[in-house]
């Protein structure tokens, strides 16, 4: 009898042993976040997307694994309703995979398919598509993600894209100095780059690099549609290169064209400093000793004696370096001569200032 009851008992426990480790986990919950924020834009014959991958799993749970994103291509002729994406067994149902990025690595660029370019930094994915893409279709995307047990993540919202021709590069850039300022001024391009004319309203955007090789940024703070403009706020005697180009828009899509050769242009002083005052002579022998009050200029590097004849034309007789205030003018001859001094600034263009105040001396 008491090995009958022992039995039972001893089975029970062993369920209630089981029971404390609980449920099994749903799979779903433990599922990759999909991608939220998708976009994509054309430009030079390529369409780029960027996304954040998911830091969390579907049960908020933290996820440390991600092992690779997959982007899936729809392709449609322009203006037709995008097919919806459904994911099933690991595909999207009339999508194609065009690009598989791997995540474990490191950051900078990754491994993709052929012809395609992916840059994984930190959370942030680029993804450059340009493979078999034909102007006029319409492209929608989606992105999903993997963790290393390859759990795939839900499908991203779609994108779509209008796969235009961009235009051309403007034609004739040029650049005028001024200063700490460069005017630009540009063509507009006559034809798309699939050969069709650039019929329409177009979009510029100017671009300038420190240096010839250096990489261009855009310095106008949205796309503009004069074919000219003036770059302020730039550093005398630095050169800076330029290039634009164009952009056109088509319903929802704005697609980039290339850029212009670049052209090298050096802002410059233009303003001549002030000029120095109070200047006084004195005479001692063949001497004439001149001092001055100095220029108020910050950028002052050198101040100019001339000498002139009672009615003569003033030629200059010396200079002195900043911050000096005091030139010495021998072996002057004898008679009545007129002096001025002036400030010339440290500029590539050397500005000058107006004459100070005339000093007259008389040598006997």
């Amino acid at each position: 009898m008491t090995r009958r009851r022992v039995v039972p008992t001893l089975a029970a426990l062993v369920l209630v042993a089981c029971g404390k480790v609980g449920p099994p986990v749903p799979p779903e919950v433990r599922l990759p976040r999909p991608v939220a924020d998708l976009a994509a834009s054309v430009a030079d014959g390529t369409v780029n997307l960027g996304w954040t991958n998911p830091t969390h799993r579907a049960d908020s749970t933290r996820l440390r694994d991600l092992a690779v994103a997959r982007v899936f291509r729809h392709a449609s002729p322009e203006g037709v309703e995008p097919r919806p994406a459904m994911l099933a067994r690991g595909r999207i149902p009339g999508y194609e995979e065009v690009g598989t990025i791997p995540l474990l690595g490191p950051p900078g660029p990754a491994a993709t398919a052929a012809g395609q370019t992916a840059v994984v930094e930190g959370d942030r994915v680029t993804f450059q598509d340009r493979r078999d893409l034909t102007y006029g279709r319409r492209y929608t995307y989606v992105v999903l993600t993997e963790d290393s047990q390859g759990r795939a993540s839900p499908p991203s919202p779609r994108v779509t894209v209008d796969f235009i021709a961009p235009p051309e590069a403007p034609a004739a850039l040029r650049a005028t100095p001024g200063e700490g300022e460069v005017r630009l001024a540009w063509d507009r391009p006559r034809r798309l780059v699939d050969g069709t004319p650039a019929a329409g309203p177009l979009l510029y955007e100017v671009l300038r690099a420190p240096e010839a090789t250096g990489p261009l940024t855009v310095v106008t703070p949205a796309p503009i549609e004069a074919t000219e403009t003036v770059d302020r706020g730039l550093q005398n005697d630095t050169t800076y290169h330029y290039a634009v180009r164009a952009l056109r828009r088509h319903g929802e899509t704005t697609t980039r064209g290339p850029a212009t050769a670049r052209v090298a242009v050096t802002p410059v002083d233009m303003t001549p400093p002030a000029p120095p005052g109070r200047l006084v002579a004195a005479v001692a022998g063949r001497t004439v000793r001149l001092s001055w009050a100095p220029s108020p200029a910050a950028d002052v590097a050198r101040y100019v004696v001339y000498r002139a004849a009672p009615r003569g034309t003033f030629a200059a007789v010396g200079t002195v370096q900043a911050p000096a205030t005091v030139f010495v003018d021998r072996d002057v001859p004898a008679g009545t001569h007129r002096y001025v001094v002036t400030a010339r600034d440290a500029g590539s263009r050397a500005n000058e200032s107006v004459r100070s105040n005339e000093a007259t001396v008389t040598l006997p």
